[in-house]
């Protein structure tokens, strides 16, 4: 109903943003990712937005991109994880150390957030396994966006390159992680796949 909400940044208290939109304060909830990522009191701000309707609230849910809001939703998806336990889980984790979290099965990382067991993360590791890719790694994108940016960057040589990895013995983590480091140091080098793998293998020796 509300994708987004621009305007002042007037207070942040709590993980609490208050947004003016042309007069109007808006109570936004927010991770702690995204209250350290906010501008200073009076700045301007955009915040993707996602309303979670009860009985008994209206909440308004807040984050600084479209990429740690499309993750959150994958997270609510899961059974015993409400908007709370979402943002819970992003304010300890960033969306790509989650990522990488739930591909390696790592639900002990998951578990740390606050109340966030143990069961429930080894289910969220479960239910959302098979709807985060190598791809979703490599471009930073989730959810409805993977499958355009896939076919973007399914052309460069990043893609080959963290296979060449897996095939040296590499997990594909350790290979994601390598590729990722260094197309983001190395600029211009990403449809060079030998180029890319030589960098990524002095990231891993």
């Amino acid at each position: 109903m509300i994708s987004f909400v621009n305007g002042v940044l007037d207070m942040v208290s709590d993980q609490l943003a208050v947004i003016d939109v042309n007069g109007v304060g808006y109570n936004v909830f927010v991770s702690a990712n995204t209250a350290d990522r906010l501008p200073s009191r009076g700045e301007p701000v955009k915040l993707y937005t996602y309303l979670s309707v009860r009985e008994d609230a209206m909440n308004l849910y807040g984050f600084i991109s479209r990429d740690e809001l499309d993750l959150f939703k994958l997270l609510i998806s899961v059974s015993g994880i409400g908007p709370k336990g979402g943002q819970a889980i992003l304010s300890v984790m960033t969306p790509d150390d989650l990522r990488f979290a739930i591909l390696a099965g790592d639900s002990k990382a998951i578990s740390k957030a606050p109340g966030v067991g143990k069961k429930t993360a080894e289910r969220l590791v479960l239910e959302l396994h098979d709807k985060i890719s190598s791809d979703d790694l490599l471009t930073g994108v989730s959810g409805d966006d993977a499958g355009e940016a896939a076919s973007v960057s399914g052309d460069s040589g990043q893609n080959e390159a963290v296979e060449a990895l897996i095939a040296l013995g590499y997990s594909s983590t350790e290979a994601i992680k390598a590729v990722r480091k260094v197309l983001s140091e190395n600029k211009g080098v990403e449809d060079d796949t030998e180029a890319v793998l030589k960098l990524a293998l002095k990231e891993l020796l």
